[in-house]
């Protein structure tokens, strides 16, 4: 963990959005899908019907990121709609499902932030969090192609954990970063080593950024639905074959040091995406090396939200 004595300059956060109140949030999974080409926001049911929220209350938008920005009031609407009796659902085969998250501002990545991924690069743990971006453009959802880009001929794997921002915050205090979460979904930090390692002056960006290099998904699940988000099962598989499997609990710094910590550089807004980082067994460390290839299949898999599923496929 960062030591404390780092983090005491941190003052109150500051919000300039509706209060966002998580015992609000129902435990629910949202998502995003199109039918008949409109895009809408749903939630999935237990029996993973789908009930169309935009549909069902025009007040509620047909966008996650600014379901978000409404605060309380569109969960309180979302609640309604589910708990009414004339709720409508939509059959899963005649709509696409999307990213849970499009068009935020920010998607705010953590490198070295498992243990056993340090262990497996022979470097030293981290002091501090390592930071880098990933373009919001480089969103796709499950069941979308991810695009191997014909300058590169080492792309590579990375399942995560990440966190969805529910409210504007600045200088947030680690003891309060969990009410700036709004859920959890399933990411693919798919990665280009050789322009993350070896190109651009070994600068992360490019080689993190290509078009499809960050599906998310299949739903954001509230902050309440999952338990402990530091003792969850994470793991990849490329074409069957477990590729990665490790848990949360191998976090070098947790969720809420990594948002008190970037919180004191920029100012999170709803929507923001935050990946917490990648356990070991990534292609590129292995002997020899392993890279994805045109006709592979990647299925990133956490406990407690789901899986995305993204075929590889040649520019």
């Amino acid at each position: 963990m960062l030591p404390l004595h780092l983090l005491r300059p941190l003052t109150a956060a500051t919000s300039h959005t509706r209060a966002f109140s998580l015992s609000l949030q129902r435990n629910m999974r949202l998502l995003q899908f199109l039918q008949d080409g409109k895009q809408s926001v749903g939630a999935e049911l237990q029996d993973t019907s789908i009930v169309n929220l935009s549909s069902s209350n025009p007040q509620i938008p047909n966008s996650l990121v600014k379901f978000l920005e409404s605060g309380e009031d569109n969960f309180n609407l979302a609640k309604a709609a589910l708990e009414s009796s004339t709720k409508q659902t939509v059959q899963r085969s005649d709509i696409k499902i999307l990213s849970p998250i499009t068009n935020c501002e920010k998607v705010i990545c953590v490198g070295m932030n498992y243990k056993d991924h340090c262990e497996e690069q022979n470097m030293p743990i981290p002091t501090e969090p390592v930071i880098f971006s990933k373009f919001p453009s480089s969103i796709v959802g499950d069941g979308d192609d991810i695009i191997i880009p014909k300058i590169s001929d080492s792309v590579d794997w990375e399942v995560e954990l990440a966190v969805v921002i529910g409210k504007e915050g600045k200088h947030i205090k680690e003891s309060d970063a969990l009410d700036y979460v709004a859920g959890y979904t399933v990411a693919h930090d798919v990665s280009a080593r050789d322009w993350q390692m070896k190109r651009n002056s070994k600068q992360w960006l490019l080689g993190k950024t290509f078009d499809t290099f960050c599906p998310l998904g299949p739903v954001m699940v509230t902050k309440d639905e999952i338990k402990d988000p530091h003792n969850l099962s994470l793991k990849c598989l490329v074409n069957g074959q477990v590729m990665q499997s490790s848990n949360t609990n191998q976090l070098v710094f947790s969720i809420e040091t990594c948002i008190a910590w970037i919180s004191r550089i920029f100012t999170l807004k709803p929507g923001d995406v935050l990946l917490t980082g990648t356990p070991p067994g990534v292609g590129v460390f292995r002997n020899p090396p392993v890279f994805l290839k045109a006709g592979d299949t990647v299925v990133c898999d956490i406990e407690g939200i789901g899986k995305i599923t993204n075929k590889m496929v040649a520019e």
